[in-house]
């Protein structure tokens, strides 16, 4: 399957007429496959960009590990996407944790990733090489699809066949007998080209449960995913230019026992129109298909207790960006979008006694925001000013949960009622460049997400605690500011600062009712204060990356929450740093070393189940061989650190081992 769909994409693009690698000497350079231009409003906030050295030379080559160079970014759990549930790969910034969905909007060309019944983001899916540039944006914002970027922004940008070249791939095994293998042909044409990828990462895994409580049905956490993706950019007249993409993937883990499989499925295509004449507009439309599986294996007798055999979700979503003229100091955007997930949920629990069926349990629902949105930017000399104002009407319809005995008989018949609101959030900002080399700048904003269809319908095992659903949950809605400097301290050397204060009121957690039982509900709020610091330095052969964050995070409950007050948000640290030095020795050539650590974090609210600070250490060196080709060698978690992934009273989970890497690269 994975190889025809290789295949295919290549056997297609092959027959597109009119290919030349060779641009037209004299011509303008034009950038193909992109949105609009960035308006003078993105360094006014917090911003960290990732170029495509940094994507594509990280130890373990997912996208997450990439991300992790952002210090504050995290997942629910700090397992990777070989190693998690996929619904635990919620993606958010500032320790704005405490549940599984993504606090974070993540976009890849301009199209929300994050899944639309679930909340998490398909890393398997997006492979770090078929990427140019990543932009991380902390802090709420408005703008195109701001309902979701409560705590912040990712942005991937696609790469196009100038960074490409026209055929490149690489090949990979590690010291388990894992490999990651894929391939990339990208041909262009007079005004236009085209980019097919495809991407094969599998494994037996390694152990997540500690040696010393191994039973015989432990089982490796291993791996089999593939992604498939496909995008087609042409120019039409000297303005317009029109972007199709597609998307294909899966990905099948093994969690703790044998048995425990998950799968995860989707397909995306999306249809972008960019017009860069005086009146400049942005307009997307895009569909998503998304299914998970999952079976649940009980911890005490290792036998079948619940299959989560099927959850069809859909996305489907748009925006209309407009940008009138009204001259070089002024920027003004006005636009509107609309997002609709649904879903639904069939699953069977059965006795881990008799191993009969006992129940049969069906949930879902819908979810629609239609949003609309104004920024305004005003350059004045040194001064940038930036303001925006966005204004969502969301509806959650048509939420149900049904439980039926094998007989027929109905144990529970819920339907819930349908319910909607308008939410007004906001954003201003301010940058001064005080000089050539220091820029002072200050924000303040506010944002909002829904609910999940996942948090308010379905309940979840993670054998042995219960986590029930709630739909009466509210939206989340977080108030906030920040003020930051960047020094240019040399032309080879940049620095950054930023302080911040956000709160998350009615913040969604899985709140402990008693013991192996909780429930989703809305916190008072997650108030979290930090600062951050990054430092990046050019110098010539060397280069060195670095990010660090201080936070302060805490939660704040009254009446049956009360118990929490001043408790870390679940899964939350305290502390995190990220620091890359590289040596390019000859043209092609890169030694890079990362230390990474994160602080101390706890399993739950009780602060009762804890989760150490962990110190990894990766190494990634490329060595050219002949012409584009080159070797490749890596080592994930060099020092074979232990880093607790979870703690269930006592019971852990691992993440990744002590792990090496050689193969081949080819264009890279």
């Amino acid at each position: 399957m994975k190889y025809l769909l290789l295949a295919s994409a290549a056997a297609t693009l092959s027959a597109v007429p009119a290919m030349a690698q060779d641009e037209p000497v004299g011509d303008p350079i034009i950038v193909l496959g992109e949105g609009l231009e960035d308006t003078p409003s993105v360094p006014a906030y917090s911003v960290i960009e990732l170029d495509r050295e940094q994507i594509v030379t990280t130890a373990s080559g997912t996208l997450e590990d990439t991300l992790n160079s952002v210090a504050g970014f995290q997942q629910f759990r700090r397992s990777d996407s070989r190693s998690s549930n996929p619904t635990a790969q919620g993606a958010t910034l500032r320790a704005l944790g405490g549940n599984a969905s993504s606090r974070a909007l993540v976009l890849l060309d301009g199209v929300p990733m994050v899944d639309p019944f679930f909340g998490y983001v398909p890393f398997n899916a997006i492979a770090p090489e078929r990427l140019s540039s990543i932009r991380v944006t902390r802090g709420g914002g408005t703008g195109p699809f701001g309902a979701g970027a409560l705590a912040g922004a990712i942005e991937l940008t696609s790469a196009d066949p100038q960074t490409l070249g026209l055929v490149s791939g690489q090949a990979l095994v590690n010291d388990r007998g894992g490999t990651q293998t894929s391939a990339t042909i990208a041909p262009s044409w007079d005004g236009g080209y085209a980019v097919a990828s495809g991407r094969w990462d599998r494994g037996k895994g390694f152990y997540t449960t500690p040696e010393a409580d191994r039973v015989p049905a432990t089982a490796r956490a291993a791996y089999d995913s593939w992604s498939a993706s496909g995008r087609v950019v042409q120019q039409l007249g000297d303005n317009l230019e029109v972007q199709l993409r597609g998307l294909a993937f899966e990905d099948n883990r093994t969690l703790r026992f044998e048995g425990a499989d998950s799968r995860i499925r989707g397909e995306d295509v999306s249809l972008r129109v960019v017009s860069r004449g005086p009146w400049q507009v942005d307009a997307l439309a895009y569909a998503q298909w998304r299914n998970f599986s999952n079976v649940i294996i009980s911890s005490t007798r290792f036998v079948r207790v619940l299959d989560q055999k099927d959850t069809p979700a859909s996305g489907l979503g748009g925006k209309i960006e407009v940008r009138p003229p009204l001259g070089e100091n002024h920027t003004l955007r006005l636009g509107v979008d609309y997002r609709r997930s649904e879903g639904d949920l069939f699953e069977d629990a059965y006795s881990a006694f008799s191993g009969n069926l006992t129940e049969n349990r069906f949930a879902g629902g819908n979810n629609d925001d239609l949003g609309l949105f104004a920024d305004y930017d005003w350059n004045y000399g040194p001064i940038t000013l930036t303001g925006g104002l966005r204004a969502d009407r969301y509806s959650i319809n048509d939420g149900f949960y049904r439980a039926v005995e094998p007989d027929g008989t109905v144990v529970t018949d819920d339907t819930f009622a349908d319910r909607s609101d308008w939410e007004v959030t906001w954003r201003a900002g301010a940058r001064l460049q005080m000089s050539r080399k220091l820029t002072l700048r200050a924000a303040a904003y506010s944002g909002f997400r829904l609910p999940t269809i996942n948090e308010l319908y379905r309940p979840f095992v993670v054998f042995p605690v219960v986590t029930q659903a709630n739909a009466e949950l509210e939206p989340e809605r977080l108030e906030g500011w920040e003020f930051g400097m960047d020094l240019a301290a040399a032309d080879w050397m940049r620095l950054s600062a930023t302080f911040f204060d956000n709160k998350v009121k009615n913040a969604i957690a899985n709140v402990t009712l008693a013991q192996n039982l909780r429930q989703r509900r809305n916190l008072d709020a997650i108030d979290a204060q930090g600062l951050e610091l990054a430092a990046s330095v050019d110098a010539g052969q060397f280069g060195f990356d670095g990010t660090l964050t201080f936070l302060s995070p805490e939660i704040e409950g009254t009446g049956p929450a009360s118990v929490l007050d001043g408790n870390l948000p679940p899964q939350t640290p305290t502390f995190a740093a990220s620091a890359t030095a590289s040596w390019e020795p000859a043209e092609g050539a890169l030694l890079a070393a990362t230390l990474r650590h994160v602080g101390k974090q706890f399993e739950s609210d009780q602060e009762t189940e804890p989760l150490p600070a962990a110190t990894t250490v990766d190494l990634f060196a490329q060595v050219p061989l002949f012409g584009a080709l080159s070797s490749v060698v890596r080592a994930e978690n060099l020092l074979d650190e232990t880093v607790v992934t979870r703690n269930s009273g006592g019971d852990l989970d691992l993440g990744a081992p002590q792990t090496f890497w050689i193969g081949l690269r080819y264009g890279f």
